[in-house]
């Protein structure tokens, strides 16, 4: 068979596959080397304030700072790109975050601390912002979602190696924060020199809380709750950790277990969530996350590997649920509402991502390390008994008016949320949503 004979029987859609992979390739080694160093801030930090004696109830104000900055971000990005572009955006960022991570170890006080997490979280938000706009104006119609799923799962994988890089030197000292630094500097070189053309940031039309939830509780519900357990795993669980007395390269495993095992996990969680009622799915999920948190509880007692399994099947079922969360709300939506409201869930899931840290650190200062488990039981808990609860108030949507399911990396802001829901939407009314006759009782 000739070479034009082969090109010409290649399905059209792994051409355009390939084509789009091609055009963002800059972009993906960008988003790892910063998703690198991001792994390695948040467990370094949260070590290294336990080390300085800042005691859990005030490590978890610090670790919010964080998150306090991701909502920032959001909503700062999008005004700064308007005025001077993308790249000039991304490079300011980069090098503010780059420098913030060599003066944690200059200024050991939790005031500054807290200050310079907050800025930290706005200039990473900022850096997702650019980079996933980008993703989504260079891929087409025909290849949207396998390209968010491909950096879905490029910022997972690199997001969980980056725990890892912890064991490069004692938290201790200075190094692993020029670490840090140095992948968030690295990471402008690939973005700078690559050749895409910068798209606009348009804000979507604003769809109210109030207007969401009368549409889908569950999804609000479920965005908030999400928020307050993530923002206090990722934001104290290397606390945790070192509470039980575990070593940094145990405590590196640990966190990155999780992260890694939400790669595998996406697949049978997005087949099941697209074949049944999305509720069911969430119920179940919400309850076994739970229950693995009890197994939590017991299993340091046991083995460290009895500890890294439960911690792993605890992260795998529990990082999907925002991303079920979201499409069971665009299950709900209208066109004309899907991307406005895909924002306002980013939003919701950052304002409980903000007090997850510090709810659970005061849980920790009155229990101990076991108060982590406790809190995260209780939150997934009262998900699932309320998802129970939604399944008897309205009948379930159709599988075949479903949208498909696409992870979403807790780190995600609401232009990848927004990109999901472009990228299956058809435009046609759904059962159960706003204007269609069926408002949710």
């Amino acid at each position: 068979m000739t070479t034009r004979a082969r090109r010409e029987r290649r399905p059209p859609e792994s051409c355009s596959m390939l084509r789009a992979l091609n055009d963002v390739w800059a972009l993906f080694i960008g988003i790892a080397l910063f998703m690198l160093g991001n792994g390695l801030q948040g467990t370094l930090l949260g070590l290294r304030a336990s080390m300085e004696g800042f005691g859990t109830a005030v490590t978890g104000v610090v670790m919010s700072g964080y998150f306090i900055g991701l909502l920032a971000g959001s909503l700062l990005t999008p005004v700064l790109i308007a005025r001077v572009g993308h790249i000039r955006v991304f490079a300011a960022y980069a090098s503010v975050a780059s420098t913030m991570f060599l003066l944690f170890v200059v200024f050991i006080d939790p005031i500054v601390w807290f200050v310079m997490r907050i800025m930290t979280g706005t200039c990473l938000a900022g850096l997702y912002v650019v980079s996933e706009s980008w993703l989504n104006h260079t891929a087409t119609n025909e290849t949207r979602g396998k390209v968010l799923s491909v950096y879905m799962i490029v910022a997972f994988a690199a997001f969980g190696l980056g725990q890892l890089l912890l064991n490069l030197s004692d938290p201790g000292g200075f190094v692993l924060f020029i670490v840090v630094s140095a992948l968030v500097s690295l990471a402008l070189v690939p973005v700078s020199l690559a050749n895409i053309s910068a798209p606009p940031v348009q804000a979507p039309r604003s769809v109210s809380i109030a207007d969401i939830y009368r549409t889908s509780p569950l999804a609000v519900v479920a965005c908030f709750a999400n928020g307050i357990a993530q923002g206090a795993f990722f934001g104290m669980g290397a606390v945790y950790a070192s509470l039980l007395g575990l070593s940094f390269a145990k405590i590196s495993i640990l966190m990155s277990l999780p992260i890694l095992g939400v790669v595998f996990a996406q697949y049978p969680v997005g087949w099941l969530s697209d074949l049944f009622d999305r509720r069911t799915v969430m119920m179940v999920m919400a309850f076994v996350t739970a229950a693995a948190g009890v197994a939590c509880l017991f299993a340091p007692a046991i083995s460290f590997l009895a500890l890294a399994v439960a911690f792993t099947v605890f992260g795998a079922l529990s990082l999907p649920l925002y991303s079920l969360a979201i499409a069971h709300a665009n299950d709900h939506l209208d066109h004309d509402q899907m991307l406005g409201a895909s924002a306002t869930l980013v939003l919701i899931y950052g304002l409980g991502s903000s007090f997850g840290p510090i709810m659970v650190g005061a849980a920790m200062r009155e229990t101990g390390p076991d108060g982590f488990f406790v809190y995260m039981i209780a939150v997934y808990a009262a998900l699932g008994a309320f998802a129970a609860y939604r399944m008897v108030r309205r009948p379930s949507v159709p599988g075949a008016d479903q949208g498909e399911f696409v992870l979403m990396a807790p780190r995600a802001t609401a232009v990848a949320a927004a990109a999901i829901a472009e990228d299956w939407d058809d435009g046609s009314p759904r059962p159960g949503a706003a204007g269609d006759g069926a408002p949710d009782p």
